[in-house]
Formats: structure tokens, sequence, C-alpha cells
């Protein structure tokens, strides 16, 4: 449980009062109570108004807002403000505004705009967090803990520069290392003195986004940039810590955002949050890949949905409403999945400024007669009726799927193969055939333990770092399933080349040698010819985007590619292993070879689906208690049939279901059972 004081599944969302007069407060509080709304994320980006100089801290509004919120029945998710910096710090300390990429200067404006590494910044975001602790430590209605908001953004300024190569002797020691690590005889880089290193921007070594001439040193500097703006959240941290204790602190996360390694950020996290804002056309599978990472962040404990929209959203290019009963259903989403609160941005539409379009409970007609107060409402109800019951609960998965920023960071900037080469798209392309097969799965991290799962796959592991190629033999001699793909196991953590032939370290575990890699044009397609009928796989599917021309060195061959001169080489193998099996998938199949294999995976080591399920229908499961609460959720237009084994319980309804149930389009369906 996030917090005993609301031993509920919370309700709620940003709350900007000061953006309102005070007239407007009371009507707000009394929408909040027929909404059922009882969290409101206040002070986000405050810090103008609580700080308006060096030495002036006015605390008067917020004390007033925490009061009469939690007189009003509403608890609070207190953030510390430091998303965007005063304008008169700005002024006087230009240290505290980022440089771009291209090496321009920014002036006061917009957000994240506080360079992680400015003197400035990190002396006032934590005084002004450790004044905010010491302030409310005691008061009843403070929940949780919101440091900052939405982390993200590099800056390449001369303080990133000093600082980066702080980090850079913490990290190699000598210049010898440096250079060895980053190939710098390429090119004539070899560096003799500390400060000849400079930051990797367009003025130096990169171009066009993820183009980069050397990659170790890009690499380091999207390290450097995480942990830099990670050091200054763990200042916030720290400061609410030493004055709250046991408060819990967050900070949302944005799902698969590239430039911050969320597995590191989790370990300072106490509970996981993010902002979840699919589009229309999102794939629902994608953004259920994405809550199912952001419950792997900390080994599968429930995470808060700190921010979605009632309606629609503002920024992006086409921004829909959603359908009715659509944000019902994507809240009830991310409860299946591992979300023990449903909030929204925002509470009440703001009027000016580039969120006004945004969405919200309160919309700018400011009554409760809409459609979008209609159902939230609604789902405030059903949700102050789950009581506790959900609460904590954990999803038991035996198939995990190794996500890596790093390995993103290293893939993404790689000179070639091909430019359509996307790590994180072919992550999800495994990710939605399990999906279609409901079967349950986690997104984890090459530290998770692996002992848990049964099949564990690793899509594209182009890097391997120290100690994942031994984790995984010892993985497979025990019994258990592994699977990667083309392109992996080709360089170390700083992007080297392991030489003597790829797959690299992984190569003994799969029993394979890669000579070459292939990269197909978009219009470009092979074949995967099954040697014989395996399960569901028989015949020949198609394959492209890259093609590893592999040699078994003992791995047995499935499938051989069916044409080009490549034709008849192996393109499926499994290498058997100890008491398990490694497979290696050596081009990118279409979605029906997908199903087939992993199906076939799933049958050899006793993975079953959570249930049969129309298309269209998501199934995902939490556990409690020796207790299983299946979530059917309809994503058709159409009500959807499912055949119901034994008798349950719908705990939204609270009748007993047994044999058929049809689950209403746009529906859910919650069903309580024994294990």
């Amino acid at each position: 449980m996030i917090n005993d004081k609301l031993p509920k599944i919370w309700y709620g969302g940003d709350y900007n009062p000061e953006q309102w007069d005070s007239e407007v407060w009371s009507e707000d509080e009394r929408m909040f109570k027929l909404a059922g709304i009882d969290v409101a994320t206040i002070n986000v980006f405050s810090w103008a108004l609580i700080q308006p100089d060096e030495v002036t801290y006015d605390f008067s509004a917020l004390d007033e807002t925490m009061d009469r919120l939690y007189k009003s029945g509403v608890y609070v998710c207190l953030a510390t403000s430091t998303g965007a910096h005063p304008a008169w710090m700005a002024k006087k300390y230009p240290d505290v505004t980022r440089v771009d990429v291209q090496g321009r200067k920014r002036t006061f404006g917009g957000r994240h705009n506080s360079c992680p590494n400015s003197p400035t910044y990190l002396k006032y975001s934590a005084k002004l967090a450790g004044k905010l602790a010491e302030r409310y430590k005691d008061h009843p209605g403070l929940l949780i803990w919101h440091v900052s908001n939405e982390y993200g953004g590099y800056c390449y300024c001369d303080n990133c520069a000093k600082a980066f190569r702080v980090w850079l002797k913490e990290r190699y020691g000598t210049l010898d290392n440096l250079n060895r690590a980053w190939n710098t005889r390429f090119w004539g880089h070899t560096f003799y003195d500390w400060d000849e290193v400079v930051v990797p921007n367009e003025l130096s070594e990169e171009w066009n986004g993820n183009r980069t001439n050397f990659q170790g040193i890009s690499i380091d500097y999207r390290r450097f940039q995480s942990y830099s703006l990670l050091e200054a959240y763990k200042l916030e941290y720290e400061e609410l810590k030493k004055h709250t204790p046991d408060i819990p602190v967050t900070t949302n996360l944005m799902g698969f955002y590239p430039e911050l390694d969320y597995f590191e950020w989790a370990k300072y996290m106490d509970v996981v949050s993010w902002d979840n804002y699919p589009s229309l056309d999102t794939p629902v599978s994608r953004t259920a890949m994405a809550h199912d990472l952001m419950r792997g962040l900390k080994s599968g404990q429930p995470f808060m949905l700190m921010e979605q929209t009632p309606s629609q959203q503002n920024w992006q290019a086409y921004n829909s409403l959603k359908r009715p009963g659509v944000m019902r259903l994507w809240s009830y989403q991310a409860v299946a999945r591992g979300a023990d609160t449903v909030m929204f941005f925002q509470l009440r539409r703001s009027i000016g400024a580039c969120e006004k379009y945004h969405g919200a409970v309160i919309e700018h007609v400011g009554h409760e007669h809409t459609r979008v107060f209609r159902e939230c409402a609604e789902l405030g109800r059903e949700l102050a009726g789950l009581s506790d019951k959900l609460l904590d609960a954990r999803t038991e998965a035996k198939v995990a799927i190794v996500y890596d920023w790093e390995n993103r960071w290293a893939t993404d900037l790689t000179s070639g193969p091909s430019v359509a080469l996307n790590y994180e798209h072919e992550a999800y392309k495994y990710y939605d055939a399990l999906f279609k097969l409901h079967i349950e799965t986690d997104m984890i991290s090459v530290e998770e333990d692996l002992s848990k799962y049964d099949i564990v796959i690793a899509p594209v592991m182009y890097m391997v770092k120290p100690g994942f190629a031994q984790k995984i033999e010892q993985f497979v001699s025990a019994g258990g399933t592994f699977v990667t793909t083309f392109f992996s196991g080709i360089v170390n953590e700083n992007d080297l080349v392991t030489v003597g032939g790829y797959p690299g370290e992984l190569r003994p575990v799969l029993g394979i040698w890669a000579e070459e890699i292939d990269a197909l044009f978009p219009d470009q397609k092979n074949q995967m010819v099954m040697k014989a009928p395996w399960g569901k796989l028989q015949g020949q599917f198609e394959c492209g985007l890259l093609c590893d021309l592999i040699h078994s060195e003992g791995a047995e061959v499935l499938a051989e590619y069916g044409s080009d001169f490549y034709k008849g080489m192996p393109v499926l193998t499994v290498n058997k292993f100890g008491k398990g099996h490694a497979y290696y998938v050596a081009s990118s199949p279409e979605a029906s070879f997908m199903e087939g294999f992993l199906s076939n995976l799933c049958e050899e080591q006793g993975v079953k689906p959570l249930m049969a399920a129309p298309e269209g229908v998501e199934v995902a499961r939490r556990v409690k208690n020796g207790v299983s609460y299946l979530f059917l959720l309809n994503h058709n237009a159409d009500p959807a049939t499912v055949e119901i084994n034994s008798e349950k319980t719908d705990i939204l309804t609270g009748k007993k279901v047994s044999g058929s149930l049809t689950v209403p389009a746009k529906g859910v369906s919650i069903l309580e059972g024994a294990l």
C-alpha cells in the first residue's frame, strides 16, 4: 500500500487553484465530492509564487490550499515545484538555464529548462524541498511527495562539460582507460588531457538527433545526463526524507521515454508513477506494454497512474476525444496491470497558455453537466466501491522481456546496419504476440533475477553488459528457455565489438555463429521456411529488416531462408544447453510467426494463457492473498462473449458469473475467484 492513510485506489489528479480566483475553489470542492475525487496533486509549478526572490518564501497560499482540501476530504500529493525555475533566478544567475544540442544558450521560458549541473539550481531546488518538508511534515493531508515533474531533456553547457569530465574520471580512472573504451585512435581522437574532452553535441560529434561519429562518447553522455538529472532528483529526495522519512517519494515518468534510464531511477523512487497519454490510434497492446514496464521497474511493485487525460490532449498532432467509455476502460487497463491509483491531468481546465485545451474533469463550462464529468463521477463511485480488494495485488508472470535503456541508446546511435532498426519496436513485436495469446508478461532489466521465469526474451540484445551472458547461461542450464534475435551479442558496454564472431559472449549458449548481417530495404522481404512442422508453425513466413547469415555450431536448425544468395542458411535455431534451450531468431518475422513461435514455447514450458478470449478483448490478472482478480477489457465497438470455466464474482457488479459472459462494448469485468 502506498500510504495507509487512504486505503483505496486513489482517485484524483493535478489541481492548480493558484490559476483561479478564490470564489472558484468552493465550487471545485463541491464537484470533487460529486466525482469521488480524494487526491489532488498540487504545487507542481508554483516555485515563482512561493519564492519571489532569493530570500523570501511565502507559503501562505499553499497553507490555505492544504488545509482547505483536507477539510473537504481531499488528500494531497505535494509537488516540490522544481520543474520550472522562477524568472528572477534565470535573470540573476544565467548558469541555471540550459544550452541546447546546437550549442545555443537558452533564456528564461518553457519548463525543463534548468541545467542539472547548475550550482544555482541545485542549491535552490534542494532548499525549497527541505522547507516544504519541514513545514508540512505533520500535515494530516499529506499522502506522498512528487519531486519536480516529468524529468527530461539534456544540457550541453560548460557546467555540464566540467561535470562530465569528473564523471568520466570516476568511471574510467585514467585517460588510457578512456581512450581504449572510446577507441579514440579512430580518426585521431586520442585525448592527452581531461580538459580536451568536450560534450558530444552538434558542434562536435553528433547531428540529426541520434547520429554520431563516436558511439562510445555519445552513449556515455546519455548515461551522464540521466545520472545528472537523477542526482538533482536525489538532492530533493534526501531533503524530503530528512524531515518525512515515512512519507513516500516519487516523480512522474513517461513510459518508454528515451533519454533517462528508468531502471536506474526506480532504485531511488519509493513508488513508480507515470503519465499515460496514448493517441486514439495507439495499439492497445502498446499501452499495456508501457504499464507492464512501469510495474517492472521495481520488480513487480504496484505503481501510480499519475496522469492521464479525462478526454483529450493538446500536444499531439491530432487531439481526438476519448470516445464514451474509453476513459473508464483505459483507467481499468492501468489498474489491471498494476496501478493502485487513477489520476488525471487535470482536475480543472486552464484558461490560458498551451494547456488550455488539454482535457479536465471540470471543463471550461464549469459545471457537472458534461459527458466527461459524468463518466469521471461514475468511475469515482466504482473505485470507491472496490475498497481495498486490489491494493498491492501482484502479477505472477512466467514470461519476461528484457528491456535495457543503454542497449537502446547503443542501438539508436549505431552507424548501421539499417536506419529502420528500432529497438523498442522489435521488443514490442514480441510483447504484442504474447498479449494476443493472453500470456502474462513482465518487462525486466538486465539486473533482474531470472530464476522466477520459465521464458526470457531479449530482442536485439546488441549490447551485452558484464555478467549478462553468464546469467543467461545459468538460467538456461537450470531449465529455462531463452530467446534472442538478430543483431545481438555484438558489442560490450562501451560499444566496442566483441571480436571472434557474432553473437559474441552469447555464442556458446546459442550454438551459432553469425557471419554477416544483411540490411533489407523496406520493400524487400525474405522467407523463413520451416524444415518440418513444429507445433503451430509450418510452411513459410515473411521476414525482413535485417537478416543474420548464421551457421550452426551445434544448434538444431528449425527454419531456413527462402531466397537470395543465402537461401538455405539457418534463420531459426534452437540449442540444447544444460536442462534448457536457447533460440535464435535471425530476422524480423511477420506477426503470424511470432504468435505461433511464442505459443509453441509457452506450451513446451507449461505456461498457459489466462483464458481464451475474442480478438480485441484484453485479459490481465492480479493476485492477492490467494485470490485471483481476472480483468476482461473489451476494446471492441461491439459486445464480446467469453467462456468462464468456474463460477466467479464480478466485483464491479457484485453478480455471480459462470458459463458465457458478455462484456459490453468498451466495457470491463473484474472476476474474483480462487487461484
